[in-house]
């Protein structure tokens, strides 16, 4: 997702409470057109009379604005246009309205008076006179000049244009059918990557062939100064290219190696998917401290931010590795194939999220399997990843005691990623994670029951590869997702297989031992682990003490519900000043766990939050604990099977 999507690392953050009734059984039918009617009236499933123009002037990096101008076809009498609202990708209605400005619309060179409409503040009302053909509009986007305003889109040296946030569009069509014609101009010199097709360039002005609105919403454009483009795979009759912008040159540097894994990648998800769902793919990677993180997925595209030492200090970065193969798979889950309930026919029609255990759970999965296959990652920092997940559903989430995987679909809209408090009682989008778990064990049970001939990579080619050379959306609902399974191995009793999971108060864990695998402890982190946390500059005492803790100002970042240190009276964004007398350092912290648990003594820490300074004791005496995966002694070693390239 959309979305920066949760990692499949660490859960660090904590987010707002809910409060909701456990979810029904997501529908089995697909929701009719009939159905699926915005708030501004039902639509009309024809071509739009006209072809709209969009000018986006994106020159003005110091003040971080994006300049709109638009001329929009029109006949005379009331028209509504919308600004879009439900983005795919996102799951949630949050087109970033708040940040449009200036708003003018004119006809014939003379002003015309807008409404917005009081019960949608998306949309907005005008009538057009007589005589007058087309609007003119012009408006400016505002992005964010500091990330506590949103995510940065604009710096000095690079931006992402997302056309979804720079465009107006009449209301009453299916954004399939209205066609536009963009253009972007760029700071001089700066080069750009995006699925959209140049026509040619005039100056610093790209001017883009016609495509219809849905298209352009999910083609959006990296730019920058400093720019290097990677081919994935050399003299292919369907391109995929790495379009990459960094903070400065020396961050664009790559090594042969480096370049063949993601080359690898290509060829590993083929493999997989046995199709290709597009005519050419970018993969659009930012390299920077200063825009905003990113990970988000487009059907010929995906919009991909990291730190900026992804390669040059490519060892120190292994966690951000599986970031591209996520949304590389989107182009086949989540775009291609696509819940019913999200494949909407404009962005004014609200979103479905109940398969988002599919869309994105199954995504989650595929990433961490092809971050390895492709040699992303290797094999130890695959099982790391996959520990410290297991590891969240047995020590970090009492919320499932309450709630279940289903219920957290709905989370992308109840929550809209707002940071909240006590995610390990609350949940959040735990579909992720959580749903990678329940394809294990999908996985796990399709290799059991055929005795190895056939495995979750058959339910991949043939659900989502189906229609090769296709990338025409195709919907489907839960009873799609079963029938596929039964046809590929009928004994599975899919429908309460999948069920059983998703809507249980416990943990989705038996894929583990089902791929010879158990969840232990030890009292030292993967080098996986290792590398989250100095990538985050965090302890991670999750499983111990019950908290993650800054090393760089002693913030405590997270709190399990109901554990030590929760039950010692921390709260999240409290600061530990001291240990056992001594000025606070997490060296200091893991001594007193040690020496708690060799001879019994209490952890004394010296706490503030707020205005408020005390002292708590932790009786705690299991000591430093940190997850890792070990093998079953005479059992089959599935996942090791799994995590082989193809």
């Amino acid at each position: 997702m959309s979305k920066f999507r949760p990692s499949a690392a660490l859960p660090l953050l904590a987010l707002l409470p809910l409060s909701i009734a456990l979810a029904q059984s997501p529908a089995t039918t697909a929701p009719s057109l009939a159905e699926a009617v915005s708030p501004q009236g039902a639509l009309v499933d024809s071509a739009y009379p006209g072809t709209m123009t969009l000018t986006v002037d994106a020159t003005d990096v110091a003040r971080r604005v994006l300049h709109v101008s638009q001329q929009i076809p029109v006949q005379a009498g009331p028209i509504t246009l919308l600004f879009p609202k439900w983005i795919p990708g996102k799951h949630r209605p949050d087109g970033p309205i708040n940040k449009l400005a200036g708003l003018g619309v004119s006809a014939n060179g003379q002003p015309l008076v807008w409404r917005r409409d009081p019960l949608d503040v998306y949309a907005f009302k005008l009538e057009v006179p007589a005589g007058v053909s087309a609007l003119d509009v012009q408006f400016d986007m505002l992005t964010p000049t500091a990330s506590d305003e949103g995510r940065v889109v604009m710096t000095h040296d690079m931006l992402n244009v997302q056309w979804g946030t720079v465009a107006l569009y009449p209301a009453g069509y299916h954004a399939g059918n209205i066609p536009v014609t963009p253009s972007l101009v760029l700071p001089a010199g700066w080069q750009a990557g995006t699925a959209l097709e140049l026509q040619r360039r005039e100056g610093d002005t790209l001017r883009y062939g016609t495509v219809s609105f849905e298209v352009l919403q999910d083609s959006p454009v990296y730019a920058g100064r400093h720019f290097k483009r990677v081919d994935l795979d050399p003299g292919a009759e369907i391109p995929v290219m790495l379009d990459i912008v960094a903070d400065a040159p020396k961050y664009l540097e790559t090594e042969d190696e480096q370049v063949d894994k993601h080359r690898e990648l290509v060829d590993q998800a083929y493999k997989l998917f046995d199709s290709q769902h597009f005519d050419h793919y970018d993969f659009l990677l930012s390299l920077s401290d200063r825009m905003g993180g990113q990970g988000l997925e487009h059907h010929r595209s995906s919009e991909n931010g990291v730190k900026p030492g992804y390669f040059s200090d490519w060892d120190d970065h292994v966690a951000a590795r599986d970031l591209l193969p996520h949304e590389f798979v989107h182009s086949w889950n989540g775009k291609f194939r696509r819940p019913a309930g999200l494949a909407t026919p404009n962005f004014h029609v609200p979103m479905q999220d109940s398969l988002l255990w599919v869309y994105e759970g199954q995504t989650q999965y595929w990433g961490m399997v092809l971050a390895a296959r492709s040699g992303l990652w290797e094999k130890d920092d695959a099982l790391g990843a996959l520990a410290l997940v297991a590891s969240t559903y047995a020590t970090d989430r009492p919320g499932l005691e309450w709630r279940n995987v289903q219920d957290t679909t709905y989370d992308p809209i109840i929550s809209m990623r707002r940071p909240q408090p006590y995610r390990s009682y609350q949940l959040s989008e735990d579909y992720y994670n959580a749903g990678a778990l329940i394809w294990l064990a999908v996985d796990a049970r399709l290799r059991e029951l055929s005795n190895g001939r056939r495995s979750l990579d058959d339910f991949a080619s043939a659900f989502f590869g189906v229609d090769d050379g296709s990338w025409e959306v195709k919907p489907y609902v839960f009873a799609d997702v079963v029938a596929a399974l039964d046809a590929i191995e009928p004994d599975g009793d899919w429908s309460t297989f999948l069920r059983s999971r998703l809507d249980a108060n416990a943990p989705p864990l038996d894929g583990l031992a089902a791929s010879g695998w158990k969840l232990v402890y030890t009292d030292a982190p993967s080098d996986y682990h290792k590398g989250v946390l100095s990538s985050r500059k965090a302890a991670d005492y999750t499983a111990s003490l019950g908290m993650v803790v800054s090393k760089k100002d002693a913030e405590v970042g997270s709190v399990r519900w109901d554990g030590p240190a929760f039950n010692a009276g921390i709260a999240p964004g409290a600061t530990l000043l001291a240990v056992n007398g001594y000025a606070f350092d997490t060296d200091l912290l893991d001594d007193a766990i040690r020496a708690g648990k060799k001879d019994g003594t209490p952890i004394e820490l010296v706490v503030r939050h707020g205005e408020v300074v005390k002292t708590v004791q932790l009786d705690y005496r299991e000591g430093l604990k940190y997850p890792h995966l070990q093998r079953i002694e005479g059992t089959r070693d599935r996942l090791g099977e799994i995590l082989q390239p193809l």
